[in-house]
Protein backbone atom coordinates (compact mmCIF):
# COMPACT_ATOMS: atom_id res chain seq x y z
CA UNK A 1 0.00 0.00 0.00
CA UNK A 2 1.69 3.63 -0.86
CA UNK A 3 2.04 5.77 1.85
CA UNK A 4 -0.82 8.61 0.06
CA UNK A 5 -3.49 5.63 0.54
CA UNK A 6 -2.73 5.00 3.93
CA UNK A 7 -2.28 8.35 4.97
CA UNK A 8 -6.14 8.92 3.53
CA UNK A 9 -7.53 5.97 5.32
CA UNK A 10 -5.60 6.98 8.71
CA UNK A 11 -7.09 10.62 7.78
CA UNK A 12 -10.93 8.88 6.86
CA UNK A 13 -10.58 7.01 10.21
CA UNK A 14 -9.95 10.32 12.06
CA UNK A 15 -12.74 12.08 10.21
CA UNK A 16 -15.45 9.33 11.55
CA UNK A 17 -13.98 9.07 15.17
CA UNK A 18 -13.96 13.03 14.98
CA UNK A 19 -17.76 13.20 13.67
CA UNK A 20 -18.62 11.01 16.77
CA UNK A 21 -17.21 13.12 19.36
CA UNK A 22 -18.89 16.20 18.34
CA UNK A 23 -21.99 14.82 19.66
CA UNK A 24 -23.83 13.16 16.69
CA UNK A 25 -26.70 11.06 17.58
CA UNK A 26 -25.13 7.54 19.01
CA UNK A 27 -27.05 5.90 16.32
CA UNK A 28 -25.54 7.74 13.64
CA UNK A 29 -21.94 5.92 15.12
CA UNK A 30 -22.95 2.56 16.01
CA UNK A 31 -24.19 1.72 12.65
CA UNK A 32 -25.19 -2.08 11.33
CA UNK A 33 -21.50 -3.81 9.70
CA UNK A 34 -22.88 -3.36 6.84
CA UNK A 35 -23.68 0.30 6.86
CA UNK A 36 -20.10 1.35 8.61
CA UNK A 37 -18.41 -0.39 5.58
CA UNK A 38 -20.75 1.53 3.45
CA UNK A 39 -19.43 4.43 5.18
CA UNK A 40 -16.48 3.87 5.29
CA UNK A 41 -15.79 3.24 1.68
CA UNK A 42 -16.86 6.59 0.97
CA UNK A 43 -15.55 8.47 3.27
CA UNK A 44 -12.29 6.95 2.05
CA UNK A 45 -13.67 7.81 -1.64
CA UNK A 46 -13.84 11.82 -0.81
CA UNK A 47 -10.47 11.92 1.13
CA UNK A 48 -8.60 11.15 -1.83
CA UNK A 49 -10.45 13.43 -4.12
CA UNK A 50 -9.76 16.23 -1.75
CA UNK A 51 -6.12 15.35 -1.49
CA UNK A 52 -6.01 15.50 -5.51
CA UNK A 53 -7.29 19.08 -5.07
CA UNK A 54 -4.83 20.23 -3.12
CA UNK A 55 -2.54 18.66 -5.35
CA UNK A 56 -3.84 20.82 -8.14
CA UNK A 57 -3.94 24.07 -6.50
CA UNK A 58 -0.37 23.19 -5.34
CA UNK A 59 0.36 22.33 -8.98
CA UNK A 60 -1.06 25.64 -10.13
CA UNK A 61 1.09 27.50 -7.95
CA UNK A 62 4.58 26.20 -8.88
CA UNK A 63 3.13 26.83 -12.78
CA UNK A 64 2.65 30.19 -11.86
CA UNK A 65 6.15 30.82 -10.38
CA UNK A 66 7.95 29.01 -13.20
CA UNK A 67 5.78 31.43 -15.62
CA UNK A 68 6.42 35.09 -13.40
CA UNK A 69 9.44 34.70 -11.33
CA UNK A 70 11.41 35.19 -14.29
CA UNK A 71 9.70 38.44 -15.33
CA UNK A 72 10.29 40.06 -11.97
CA UNK A 73 14.12 41.64 -10.91
CA UNK A 74 15.28 42.75 -8.11
CA UNK A 75 16.62 47.36 -8.55
CA UNK A 76 19.62 48.25 -6.58
CA UNK A 77 20.14 52.09 -6.67
CA UNK A 78 22.89 53.62 -4.56
CA UNK A 79 20.45 53.61 -1.02
CA UNK A 80 17.28 51.85 -1.54
CA UNK A 81 16.63 48.13 -3.30
CA UNK A 82 13.39 47.54 -4.93
CA UNK A 83 11.77 45.22 -7.11
CA UNK A 84 10.33 45.69 -10.60
CA UNK A 85 8.43 44.23 -13.38
CA UNK A 86 9.94 43.03 -17.08
CA UNK A 87 7.51 45.14 -19.21
CA UNK A 88 8.42 44.34 -22.81
CA UNK A 89 11.39 42.50 -24.05
CA UNK A 90 12.99 45.74 -25.22
CA UNK A 91 13.98 46.03 -21.70
CA UNK A 92 12.31 48.54 -20.40
CA UNK A 93 11.17 47.53 -16.72
CA UNK A 94 8.67 49.18 -14.61
CA UNK A 95 8.44 49.87 -10.85
CA UNK A 96 7.88 52.63 -8.30
CA UNK A 97 8.71 56.02 -8.30
CA UNK A 98 9.53 55.28 -4.65
CA UNK A 99 12.28 52.66 -5.68
CA UNK A 100 14.17 54.82 -8.04
CA UNK A 101 13.97 57.63 -5.85
CA UNK A 102 16.13 60.43 -7.25
CA UNK A 103 18.61 58.49 -9.16
CA UNK A 104 19.27 57.71 -12.67
CA UNK A 105 21.13 54.56 -12.48
CA UNK A 106 20.61 51.15 -11.05
CA UNK A 107 22.02 47.54 -10.89
CA UNK A 108 19.68 44.99 -11.72
CA UNK A 109 19.59 41.14 -10.86
CA UNK A 110 17.61 38.80 -12.80
CA UNK A 111 15.28 35.88 -11.49
CA UNK A 112 17.63 33.77 -13.49
CA UNK A 113 21.13 35.00 -13.06
CA UNK A 114 23.40 36.65 -10.29
CA UNK A 115 24.92 38.59 -13.35
CA UNK A 116 24.26 42.66 -12.20
CA UNK A 117 23.02 44.38 -15.58
CA UNK A 118 22.98 48.29 -15.44
CA UNK A 119 19.95 50.38 -16.43
CA UNK A 120 19.01 53.79 -16.88
CA UNK A 121 15.64 55.76 -16.00
CA UNK A 122 13.87 56.40 -18.40
CA UNK A 123 10.98 58.63 -16.09
CA UNK A 124 9.30 58.53 -12.68
CA UNK A 125 6.02 59.77 -12.03
CA UNK A 126 5.64 60.62 -8.23
CA UNK A 127 2.31 61.31 -8.28
CA UNK A 128 1.28 57.99 -9.26
CA UNK A 129 4.43 56.74 -7.38
CA UNK A 130 5.65 54.74 -10.59
CA UNK A 131 8.76 54.76 -12.84
CA UNK A 132 10.37 53.19 -16.27
CA UNK A 133 13.56 52.11 -16.32
CA UNK A 134 16.12 50.71 -19.07
CA UNK A 135 18.30 47.72 -18.84
CA UNK A 136 21.20 48.98 -20.95
CA UNK A 137 21.80 45.35 -22.92
CA UNK A 138 18.85 43.28 -22.69
CA UNK A 139 19.62 39.66 -22.10
CA UNK A 140 18.53 36.96 -24.58
CA UNK A 141 15.30 35.38 -23.25
CA UNK A 142 14.62 37.95 -21.69
CA UNK A 143 10.71 37.46 -20.78
CA UNK A 144 7.99 40.11 -20.74
CA UNK A 145 5.13 40.12 -17.99
CA UNK A 146 1.90 39.04 -18.90
CA UNK A 147 -0.63 41.96 -17.46
CA UNK A 148 -3.97 41.23 -16.78
CA UNK A 149 -7.20 43.14 -16.51
CA UNK A 150 -8.03 44.82 -13.71
CA UNK A 151 -11.81 45.12 -13.81
CA UNK A 152 -12.05 41.34 -13.59
CA UNK A 153 -10.07 40.99 -10.13
CA UNK A 154 -12.42 39.96 -7.32
CA UNK A 155 -12.54 39.58 -3.64
CA UNK A 156 -11.19 36.34 -2.21
CA UNK A 157 -9.58 35.16 -5.73
CA UNK A 158 -6.00 33.47 -4.44
CA UNK A 159 -2.53 36.06 -5.28
CA UNK A 160 0.85 35.97 -5.17
CA UNK A 161 3.10 38.57 -4.44
CA UNK A 162 6.53 38.33 -6.27
CA UNK A 163 9.73 40.62 -5.17
CA UNK A 164 12.87 40.86 -3.14
CA UNK A 165 11.57 41.49 0.38
CA UNK A 166 14.60 42.78 2.40
CA UNK A 167 16.73 41.73 -0.04
CA UNK A 168 15.76 38.21 -0.60
CA UNK A 169 15.55 38.25 -3.95
CA UNK A 170 13.09 36.16 -6.06
CA UNK A 171 10.58 35.84 -3.01
CA UNK A 172 7.19 34.59 -3.14
CA UNK A 173 4.03 34.73 -0.40
CA UNK A 174 0.67 33.82 -1.00
CA UNK A 175 -2.47 35.62 0.36
CA UNK A 176 -5.87 36.82 -0.92
CA UNK A 177 -7.37 39.95 -2.58
CA UNK A 178 -9.32 41.69 0.09
CA UNK A 179 -10.80 44.49 -1.43
CA UNK A 180 -10.48 46.54 -4.26
CA UNK A 181 -11.05 50.54 -5.08
CA UNK A 182 -8.74 51.29 -2.00
CA UNK A 183 -7.78 55.13 -2.00
CA UNK A 184 -4.55 54.78 -0.19
CA UNK A 185 -2.35 58.14 0.71
CA UNK A 186 1.27 56.94 0.86
CA UNK A 187 3.82 58.88 3.55
CA UNK A 188 6.45 60.94 2.44
CA UNK A 189 10.68 60.63 1.93
CA UNK A 190 11.04 61.11 5.70
CA UNK A 191 7.18 58.91 6.69
CA UNK A 192 8.14 55.63 5.29
CA UNK A 193 9.67 55.90 2.33
CA UNK A 194 6.92 56.55 -0.25
CA UNK A 195 6.28 59.75 -2.41
CA UNK A 196 3.41 61.38 -0.84
CA UNK A 197 1.34 59.99 -3.30
CA UNK A 198 -2.51 59.66 -3.44
CA UNK A 199 -3.45 56.74 -5.39
CA UNK A 200 -7.01 56.00 -5.95
CA UNK A 201 -8.15 52.03 -6.89
CA UNK A 202 -5.65 50.05 -5.23
CA UNK A 203 -5.76 46.35 -4.66
CA UNK A 204 -5.88 45.17 -1.80
CA UNK A 205 -4.06 41.57 -0.71
CA UNK A 206 -3.21 39.89 2.67
CA UNK A 207 -0.38 38.94 1.03
CA UNK A 208 2.67 39.53 2.62
CA UNK A 209 4.28 42.59 1.62
CA UNK A 210 7.64 44.23 2.82
CA UNK A 211 9.83 46.79 2.25
CA UNK A 212 11.74 45.36 -1.07
CA UNK A 213 8.47 43.88 -2.53
CA UNK A 214 7.81 47.80 -3.54
CA UNK A 215 7.83 47.35 -7.69
CA UNK A 216 7.11 43.92 -7.80
CA UNK A 217 4.38 41.37 -9.09
CA UNK A 218 0.86 40.64 -7.72
CA UNK A 219 -0.10 37.92 -9.48
CA UNK A 220 -3.57 35.88 -9.86
CA UNK A 221 -3.76 32.11 -10.63
CA UNK A 222 -3.26 32.85 -14.44
CA UNK A 223 0.09 34.13 -14.34
CA UNK A 224 -0.88 37.50 -14.76
CA UNK A 225 0.00 40.53 -13.40
CA UNK A 226 -2.51 42.18 -11.83
CA UNK A 227 -0.76 44.88 -9.92
CA UNK A 228 2.51 46.36 -8.57
CA UNK A 229 2.52 45.89 -4.70
CA UNK A 230 3.60 49.72 -3.26
CA UNK A 231 2.99 49.92 0.49
CA UNK A 232 1.74 48.19 3.50
CA UNK A 233 -0.53 49.81 5.97
CA UNK A 234 1.25 50.59 9.31
CA UNK A 235 -0.10 50.20 12.91
CA UNK A 236 -0.09 53.70 14.98
CA UNK A 237 -0.67 51.40 18.16
CA UNK A 238 2.68 49.18 16.71
CA UNK A 239 4.57 52.22 16.99
CA UNK A 240 4.54 52.71 13.19
CA UNK A 241 5.25 48.98 12.25
CA UNK A 242 3.72 47.33 9.76
CA UNK A 243 0.32 45.81 10.36
CA UNK A 244 0.01 42.25 9.02
CA UNK A 245 -1.86 41.12 6.44
CA UNK A 246 -2.82 44.65 4.90
CA UNK A 247 -0.80 45.79 1.49
CA UNK A 248 -1.71 47.91 -1.48
CA UNK A 249 -0.42 47.16 -4.90
CA UNK A 250 -1.13 49.69 -7.70
CA UNK A 251 -3.79 47.79 -10.29
CA UNK A 252 -2.21 46.77 -13.60
CA UNK A 253 -4.66 48.78 -15.76
CA UNK A 254 -3.21 51.97 -13.87
CA UNK A 255 -0.02 50.67 -14.40
CA UNK A 256 -0.17 50.18 -18.01
CA UNK A 257 -1.47 53.59 -18.81
CA UNK A 258 1.48 54.98 -17.19
CA UNK A 259 4.21 53.02 -18.32
CA UNK A 260 3.03 53.21 -21.89
CA UNK A 261 3.06 57.02 -22.22
CA UNK A 262 6.04 57.14 -20.32
CA UNK A 263 7.76 54.20 -23.08
CA UNK A 264 6.03 55.93 -25.88
CA UNK A 265 6.53 59.73 -24.55
CA UNK A 266 9.23 59.55 -22.43
CA UNK A 267 6.78 61.40 -19.75
CA UNK A 268 3.33 60.97 -18.73
CA UNK A 269 1.20 63.32 -20.88
CA UNK A 270 -2.05 62.50 -19.95
CA UNK A 271 -2.44 61.81 -16.10
CA UNK A 272 -6.27 61.08 -15.69
CA UNK A 273 -5.49 62.53 -12.34
CA UNK A 274 -8.25 65.33 -11.02
CA UNK A 275 -6.86 68.55 -9.90
CA UNK A 276 -7.84 72.00 -8.69
CA UNK A 277 -4.76 73.65 -9.66
CA UNK A 278 -3.87 74.93 -6.32
CA UNK A 279 -1.06 74.77 -3.50
CA UNK A 280 -2.55 74.42 -0.11
CA UNK A 281 -1.81 73.67 3.46
CA UNK A 282 -4.11 71.85 6.46
CA UNK A 283 -5.35 75.04 8.83
CA UNK A 284 -6.13 73.93 12.25
CA UNK A 285 -9.34 75.39 14.26
CA UNK A 286 -9.71 76.87 17.97
CA UNK A 287 -9.56 73.41 19.33
CA UNK A 288 -6.05 72.86 17.33
CA UNK A 289 -8.18 70.23 15.15
CA UNK A 290 -7.79 69.84 11.45
CA UNK A 291 -10.33 72.25 10.01
CA UNK A 292 -9.84 73.03 6.04
CA UNK A 293 -7.03 73.22 3.39
CA UNK A 294 -6.05 77.11 3.30
CA UNK A 295 -5.13 78.43 -0.25
CA UNK A 296 -1.51 79.17 0.00
CA UNK A 297 -1.09 80.32 -4.45
CA UNK A 298 -3.37 79.52 -7.20
CA UNK A 299 -2.50 78.14 -11.04
CA UNK A 300 -3.26 80.46 -13.39
CA UNK A 301 -5.54 79.27 -15.93
CA UNK A 302 -6.82 76.13 -13.29
CA UNK A 303 -9.70 75.37 -12.08
CA UNK A 304 -10.05 76.82 -8.90
CA UNK A 305 -8.84 80.17 -10.94
CA UNK A 306 -11.48 80.12 -13.13
CA UNK A 307 -14.43 78.97 -11.16
CA UNK A 308 -13.01 82.44 -8.50
CA UNK A 309 -11.02 81.18 -5.64
CA UNK A 310 -8.18 83.10 -4.47
CA UNK A 311 -5.18 83.22 -2.07
CA UNK A 312 -6.67 83.08 1.36
CA UNK A 313 -9.51 80.82 0.65
CA UNK A 314 -10.17 77.68 3.25
CA UNK A 315 -11.74 74.73 1.27
CA UNK A 316 -13.98 72.73 3.55
CA UNK A 317 -15.75 70.58 1.08
CA UNK A 318 -15.36 69.06 -2.24
CA UNK A 319 -19.10 67.76 -3.43
CA UNK A 320 -20.79 65.59 -0.66
CA UNK A 321 -16.88 65.36 1.36
CA UNK A 322 -16.03 67.47 4.04
CA UNK A 323 -12.57 68.52 3.41
CA UNK A 324 -10.30 68.88 7.22
CA UNK A 325 -6.37 68.14 5.80
CA UNK A 326 -4.92 68.48 2.28
CA UNK A 327 -4.50 64.38 2.58
CA UNK A 328 -8.23 64.36 3.03
CA UNK A 329 -8.55 66.64 -0.63
CA UNK A 330 -6.08 64.97 -2.47
CA UNK A 331 -8.04 61.38 -1.63
CA UNK A 332 -11.71 63.22 -2.48
CA UNK A 333 -10.28 64.17 -5.77
CA UNK A 334 -8.60 60.94 -6.41
CA UNK A 335 -12.14 59.58 -7.32
CA UNK A 336 -12.73 61.99 -9.99
CA UNK A 337 -11.50 62.74 -13.25
CA UNK A 338 -10.48 65.45 -15.68
CA UNK A 339 -13.27 67.73 -16.73
CA UNK A 340 -15.65 66.81 -13.88
CA UNK A 341 -18.00 69.16 -12.59
CA UNK A 342 -18.04 69.31 -8.63
CA UNK A 343 -18.91 71.94 -5.99
CA UNK A 344 -16.27 73.69 -3.11
CA UNK A 345 -17.08 74.80 -0.40
CA UNK A 346 -15.26 77.62 1.24
CA UNK A 347 -14.52 80.18 3.33
CA UNK A 348 -13.07 83.63 2.73
CA UNK A 349 -13.07 86.40 5.45
CA UNK A 350 -15.54 84.85 8.04
CA UNK A 351 -18.07 83.55 5.16
CA UNK A 352 -18.92 80.59 3.77
CA UNK A 353 -19.26 80.17 0.09
CA UNK A 354 -19.86 77.46 -2.40
CA UNK A 355 -18.82 77.67 -6.08
CA UNK A 356 -19.29 75.41 -9.59
CA UNK A 357 -15.75 73.94 -10.56
CA UNK A 358 -14.96 72.04 -13.67
CA UNK A 359 -11.79 69.69 -12.68
CA UNK A 360 -8.91 69.85 -14.48
CA UNK A 361 -5.99 67.88 -14.71
CA UNK A 362 -2.43 66.74 -12.18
Amino acid sequence: MDARRFRARRSAAAIAALVCCLGLPLSACSSSPATREKEDSTTQAAVPKAVRAVDDLQDGYLEVIKDVLPSVVQIQGRRDLGSGVVYDDQGHVVTNAHVVGDEKTFRVTTANSEDELTADLVSSYPQQDLAVIKLDRPPSGLKAAKFGDASKVQVGQIVLAMGSPLGLSSSVTQGIVSATGRTVTEGGEDDGGGTGATIANMVQTSAAINPGNSGGALVNLDSEVIGVPTLAATDPDLGGSAAPGIGFAIPASTVKTIADQIIENGRVVDSGRAALGITGRTVVNDEYRAAGVAVVSVQEGGAADKAGLERGDIITRLGDTDITTITSLSEALAGDKPGDETTVTYTRNGSEKTVDVTLGEQ
